[in-house]
């Protein structure tokens, strides 16, 4: 199994930035896909953006939302066990609890189900 702990969140005015941080542990941290999802206040949680594991040749595959493309970059430091989303030019519209997850069983992985670890979140707001 793995634990995940978020960090990084807070309060930014729109057009900031911000980068989130998720430290891994129990687990090798690069064989598997890792991702960040989010969930606004009366929304489902959302895919936001994955990066593929180490087995079957795909690492380093990125994948983002088209709604946060170009404005995230995810990324991810094996030797550090840690993942984090760096978020530029955000939007109210991006306000929400954001969560890392791990897909212990794939290299690579964008659909919520897919995952089978997860963070307890940590709170982005941006305001207008």
């Amino acid at each position: 199994q793995v634990q995940l702990a978020e960090s990084g969140g807070g309060l930014v005015q729109a057009g900031g930035s911000l980068r989130l941080s998720c430290a891994a542990s129990g687990r090798t941290f690069g064989s598997f896909a890792t991702g960040w999802f989010r969930q606004a206040p009366g929304k489902e949680r959302e895919f936001v953006a994955a990066i593929s594991g180490s087995l079957g040749g795909s690492l380093g595959f990125k994948a983002y939302a088209a709604t946060v493309k170009g404005r995230f970059t995810i990324s991810r430091d094996n030797a550090k066990n840690t993942l984090y989303l760096q978020m530029s030019s955000l939007k109210p519209e991006d306000t929400a609890v954001y969560y890392c997850a791990a897909a212990l069983g794939k290299t690579t992985a964008t659909m919520t189900s897919e995952y089978d670890a997860w963070g307890q979140g940590t709170q982005v707001t941006v305001s207008s």
